[in-house]
């Protein structure tokens, strides 16, 4: 996206930020037509760093001096919430991020989180675009968010929130969370919902006057290519949906019922088949091992599709990380579960422990296809041949 920007603006481009999720800078700002356009910085994900202040402050510094006539463009994609960190004042890093841990490990939803985020932030929420005012502020997105609410993708800063204090402080009841969230984060929520502190800016504030907000990619773009994909491989391709939430282990399970289906009774397709799942899933954390949702996903399917010929089911995060490692998915077959067995691994038990990782490891089933500079959520493909 930066790289189009600065292709397309040329020497109008006075300047800008980059926050990004990989320690990879130099090579980044190599692909850009010009290299000095940018500032370029890596930060934390999924939980906020120092690097996610740093960059949101230079953000912020660069934006400082926008007047009317300049045109701001800005560029937002997953991961923003955690890449980008202004604690709102009297909170500091360390409540934010232990927060975020503890919102991930309960299996809140990017709705829920991204509610309570943008009431501890001070960019978020329509931040940026209140520091962006008065000059001419444009938004293109990429959405990681199943159905693409642009005030959840990033924690919408550019555009206005329709969420309150008492909307964030409904999600800690929902989760029970009060008695162990930091203090300082539920005593600021709880002072928004009295009405002691303003809330962030809705549709009427003045900051989004000469604000735009344009959606150029999502999920179901990602799906219809790969459907013209199979099709054009000679499969019978169906997008089954783009909208699967919910706990993972639930749906490897769901979507290996559909993999019986697709091998017991040619439906919903006949062979040789493609079904394509988009969405993100989330998981809640019940033991200390390593993975991420789609590969927790794909270890769920395991018992569903054993022993069934010519089936395969392939799950993919399409940034190329699935979670906290370096896989962006895996592979499973009707062979995976006997294959496993013959290695000492149990798959009821890794998933008990949430170790999706060592176990595709073992096997040699991870997808590793490194980042691909893209986020658009999650895929996962049920084959029949």
């Amino acid at each position: 996206m930066a790289a189009a920007a600065a292709d397309v603006l040329g020497d109008r481009l006075s300047g800008g930020v980059m926050v990004i999720k990989r320690d990879t800078t130099q090579d980044v700002g190599a692909k850009l037509p010009h290299p000095g356009s940018y500032h370029i910085l890596a930060a934390g994900h999924p939980v906020p760093d120092e690097r996610s202040v740093a960059g949101a402050r230079r953000i912020a510094d660069l934006l400082s001096d926008s007047r009317e006539g300049d045109l701001v463009i800005a560029l937002i994609s997953g991961g923003g919430s955690a890449l980008l960190s202004l604690p709102a004042p009297g909170l500091s890093l360390a409540d934010i991020q232990a927060l975020t841990g503890q919102l991930l490990a309960c299996g809140a939803s990017i709705d829920e989180i991204n509610t309570i985020r943008k009431h501890l932030d001070i960019i978020k929420g329509g931040g940026l675009a209140r520091m962006a005012h008065p000059a001419d502020l444009v938004t293109l997105v990429l959405s990681d968010v199943v159905g693409s609410p642009l005030d959840v993708i990033a924690s919408g800063p550019t555009v206005p929130d329709p969420s309150s204090f008492a909307d964030a402080l409904a999600v800690l009841d929902r989760h029970g969370l009060p008695d162990r969230a930091p203090p300082a984060i539920v005593d600021r929520l709880r002072r928004g919902a009295a009405g002691e502190r303003a809330e962030t800016p809705g549709p009427s504030d003045p900051c989004f006057a000469r604000a735009s907000t344009l959606l150029v990619g999502g999920n179901p773009q990602a799906a219809e290519a790969a459907e013209r994909a199979a099709r054009a491989a000679g499969l019978s391709a169906l997008i089954l949906t783009t909208y699967l939430q919910g706990e993972a282990r639930e749906a490897g399970r769901f979507l290996g019922a559909i993999g019986r289906e697709l091998a017991s009774a040619g439906r919903p397709l006949p062979r040789p088949a493609c079904v394509i799942v988009g969405g993100e899933t989330t998981v809640t954390l019940r033991g200390d091992g390593r993975g991420g949702r789609n590969q927790e996903l794909a270890l769920a399917a395991v018992g569903e599709l054993a022993g069934l010929p010519d089936v395969a089911l392939i799950t993919l995060a399409t940034d190329g990380g699935d979670g906290p490692t370096d896989a962006a998915g895996a592979v499973v077959t009707g062979e995976t579960l006997s294959r496993a067995r013959a290695l000492g691994l149990d798959p009821a038990a890794s998933l008990a422990r949430n170790d999706a990782y060592p176990f595709f490891t073992a096997l040699g089933d991870l997808l590793r296809p490194g980042p691909t500079d893209t986020n658009v959520n999650d895929l996962a493909f049920l084959f029949a041949w």
